[in-house]
C-alpha cells in the first residue's frame, strides 16, 4: 500500500519547543474521552488554551466520550461548555465522534458540529477529516465511507472515532472485528492517519500496514499503568491526562502530545505516506 517514513524526536522529559508553526499551514487538538467534568478535565482545557495561544490551532477533534453520565443542559455545561468556555469564546471548533458512553441524540447538540449526523467529513487545508461511529458500525455506513474516501482528492486523509483496532492497552486492547472491517478499506483508499480513544492514556503505536495511528483517551479519564509492552508502542504516556497538538504543512506532519502540567511527553514529524503506483498490466 504505502511506503512510509517516520522521525520522532526523544521529547519526554524535555520541551522542544512549539511546533515549527509554518505559515498557512492546518493545526488543530485532539481530545478523547473527557467529558467528566472533574478538574483534571478543566486543567488539560487550561493547558489547551495556553498552546493555543501559542500555536493557534483553530479544531478540535474528539475521539468520543464527549458527555459522560448525565447529559442535561446543565451536564453538558459542566462536562463541556465551562471547561472549553475560553476555547469556544476564541471561536475553536469542536468535532465530534460517538463513543460508548456518549447518546446518538448528541449529534444534534450545535458545538459538536456533526450536522446531526452518526458520521461525516469535513475539509481543512489539503485535509480531510472522517468522523465515524465506531460504536454501531452497520453496513451503510462503510458504504458511505467507502464512497467518501473514493472521491476525496485530499493529501492528507484522517479517520477518527473512539475505539482502536490497534491498542497496546491491558484494560480493552484491539477490537479485532472493527480491524477487520476498517483496516482494508483504509488501506484501500489511501487513509494516513487514525486517532482514536476508548483506552484512558495516550500511545503512538508503530505504523501498521503503512498508516500512522494515534490513541488519545486520557483528556478527562486516565487508567494508570494500562500499557503493555509492546513492539507496536512507538510511544506511551499513561500517568496523567493529555491531549495532542497537530500542525500538518505540505508533505509534513507534526504532533505534541502535552501532560495535564504542560509537559510535552512525545512528539515528532511523520511524513506523508506515498501510495505505491498499480502493478503494471
Amino acid at each position: 500500500m504505502f511506503l512510509y517514513s517516520l522521525i520522532v524526536t526523544a521529547a519526554f522529559g524535555a520541551d522542544p519547543g512549539p511546533l515549527p508553526l509554518i505559515p498557512k499551514s492546518v493545526r488543530f487538538a485532539v481530545i478523547g474521552d473527557n467529558g467528566t467534568g472533574g478538574k483534571e478535565q478543566y486543567e488539560v482545557a487550561q493547558q489547551m488554551e495556553k498552546f493555543r495561544q501559542t500555536t493557534g490551532f483553530d479544531f478540535v477533534l474528539m475521539n468520543g466520550d464527549d458527555i459522560y453520565g448525565g447529559k442535561s443542559p446543565s451536564g453538558v455545561k459542566k462536562k463541556f461548555e465551562l471547561p472549553y468556555a475560553t476555547l469556544l469564546a476564541a471561536g475553536v471548533k469542536f468535532y465530534a465522534t460517538l463513543g460508548n458512553h456518549d447518546d446518538v441524540n448528541e449529534r444534534f447538540y450545535k458545538p459538536f458540529n456533526m450536522n446531526e449526523r452518526r458520521y461525516y467529513s469535513f475539509k481543512n487545508g489539503n485535509m480531510e477529516f472522517f468522523a465515524l461511529d465506531s460504536t454501531y458500525m452497520d453496513a451503510a455506513q462503510v458504504d458511505w465511507l467507502k464512497t467518501q474516501l473514493g472521491q476525496s482528492s485530499a493529501a492528507w486523509k484522517v479517520c477518527f472515532f473512539h475505539h482502536p483496532f490497534y491498542s497496546d492497552g491491558k484494560f480493552h486492547g484491539p477490537d479485532l472485528d472493527l480491524r477487520a472491517q476498517l483496516e482494508p478499506i483504509f488501506q484501500k483508499f489511501n487513509v494516513n492517519v487514525v486517532f482514536t480513544g476508548h483506552e484512558h492514556f495516550y500511545e503512538r503505536l508503530t505504523p501498521q500496514n503503512g498508516i500512522y495511528y494515534f490513541i488519545e483517551g486520557s483528556s478527562g479519564e486516565l487508567r494508570t499503568h494500562n500499557v503493555k509492552q509492546s513492539p507496536t508502542v512507538g510511544k506511551a504516556f499513561d500517568t496523567d491526562r493529555a491531549f495532542m497538538v497537530v500542525e500538518t504543512a505540505g508533505d509534513q506532519m507534526y504532533f505534541e502530545a502535552i501532560s495535564r502540567t504542560g509537559e510535552i511527553v512525545d512528539s515528532g514529524k511523520l511524513d506523508r505516506q506515498v501510495p505505491n503506483p498499480p502493478a503494471a498490466k
